[in-house]
């Protein structure tokens, strides 16, 4: 008699409006929430570091870029072990572990220590950013994917603009470690709430990692040329925006503004932008194509920095909105993207993915305050410009052929 071989089908993807779906997506956003509180909250005190410990703007920006860069260092390991030991597993311990070191960030008693604690935190914080991606694409169906992307995008940008403008807002009133405290404690409690709410994962299957097949897996990755050029993409992007929202609180807290602590930190509202743009730019690219919204988006954000040139509040604020949306627009497609032109080892990809992202958040990001200490604003916007012209060419030269762009594999 012939043996019967039993198979187990996986279970079928969350798709869009079901109870599972909205539980995800749900968990996913306080993810971001979480995640981006914790990391960016000291953006808004970086003036505060330079008046306290005498910093230059370049040396402040260091409690940014040693984080990104930590947690840039950190992804993919952090990838390889959610793909032994289960993605939910490795989101939870990282969302945790990151929220208790951000409580002992405002103890730290000279700018060494608050720095190394936030390098810390770096490492901490990596394990949410590099399963997110992968755990989206796993559980949630692939006609549902951009959106799903776009919301947990949108909790990354309520998580940004939570942490800057807590602090900000505070400043008037208390002191900067006050005020970090307290960002620290809403981002604590987004952790708690993202273990309560994370559904186990249903369509994960282990795998046997070690560091060889590690490398393996993203060798082939990089051998991609769509893979490949959204890593570009994303370190281009990122590393511009890092750089305009590292510096502008320098900006309007000098001449010929003069706007007090906490009236510059109410331009981080304007992370609301992203809010609404990153969901739906993931709508618009399930329709019409990735590389279409991909390329638009990109125009927007250099229309919006130079929107900033002019000496006129107005100008500026509205420059920064619409740089923010085309930002958020630009990552929400291109990280699903990622994770629909790999079919196979998704956490290696995706962290491949934000590994660029966050390396040009520290070093393009941070190495904007050379520009910024030599030449103002105008130097800055200078560097910014130069990187999204070069993202704008990238994509636009990946995107020439038409059928590609149109199924979605591949730009």
């Amino acid at each position: 008699m012939a043996a019967v071989i039993e198979t187990t089908a996986k279970p079928e993807a969350h798709k869009l409006r079901s109870r599972g779906y909205r539980r995800v997506t749900a968990a996913l956003f306080v993810a971001g929430v979480a995640t981006f509180g914790s990391m960016y909250a000291t953006q808004a005190v970086l003036p505060e570091f330079s008046q306290q410990f005498g910093a230059s703007p370049a040396k402040a920006a260091l409690a940014m870029s040693l984080t990104t860069g930590m947690l840039a260092l950190t992804i993919i390991p952090a990838s390889a072990l959610s793909a032994r030991f289960g993605r939910t597993r490795v989101m939870t311990v990282s969302a945790l572990s990151a929220a208790v070191i951000g409580l002992l960030v405002p103890l730290a008693p000279s700018l060494e220590v608050l720095l190394a604690l936030r390098a810390a935190q770096g490492v901490a914080l990596a394990g949410v950013p590099a399963v997110a991606m992968a755990y989206l694409a796993e559980e949630v169906d692939a006609t549902s994917l951009g959106r799903a992307m776009g919301l947990y995008i949108a909790g990354t940008t309520i998580g940004g603009l939570l942490g800057r403008v807590l602090t900000a807002s505070m400043l008037d009133v208390t002191t900067w470690r006050w005020a970090l405290e307290v960002a620290a404690l809403v981002a604590a409690l987004s952790a708690i709430a993202l273990v309560r709410l994370l559904p186990a994962s249903r369509r994960f299957e282990p795998q046997r990692v070690t560091p060889g097949r590690v490398a393996k897996n993203v060798a082939n990755h990089l051998r991609s040329p769509v893979l490949l050029a959204l890593c570009t993409v994303s370190f281009l992007l990122m590393g511009s925006f890092v750089a305009v929202f590292n510096f502008l609180s320098y900006r309007l807290l000098s001449n010929p503004f003069g706007l007090t602590a906490t009236l510059t930190g109410l331009v981080f509202l304007f992370y609301l932008a992203g809010t609404f743009s990153s969901p739906r730019a993931g709508q618009l690219s399930d329709r019409y194509g990735r590389a279409i919204v991909l390329a638009g988006s990109v125009v927007v954000m250099l229309a919006g920095i130079l929107l900033t040139v002019p000496d006129s509040l107005a100008a500026v604020l509205m420059g920064i909105a619409v740089f923010t949306m085309g930002f958020f627009s630009a990552h929400s497609v291109a990280s699903s993207w990622v994770s629909l032109a790999a079919t196979e080892h998704r956490a290696e990809a995706s962290a491949l993915y934000l590994f660029s992202y966050y390396l040009g958040s520290s070093v393009a990001g941070g190495g904007a305050g050379v520009f910024f200490t030599m030449g103002g604003w105008p130097a800055l916007t200078m560097f910014v410009g130069v990187l999204i012209v070069c993202a704008l060419l990238l994509v636009a030269w990946s995107a020439r052929d038409g059928r590609k762009v149109s199924a979605g594999k591949g730009l």
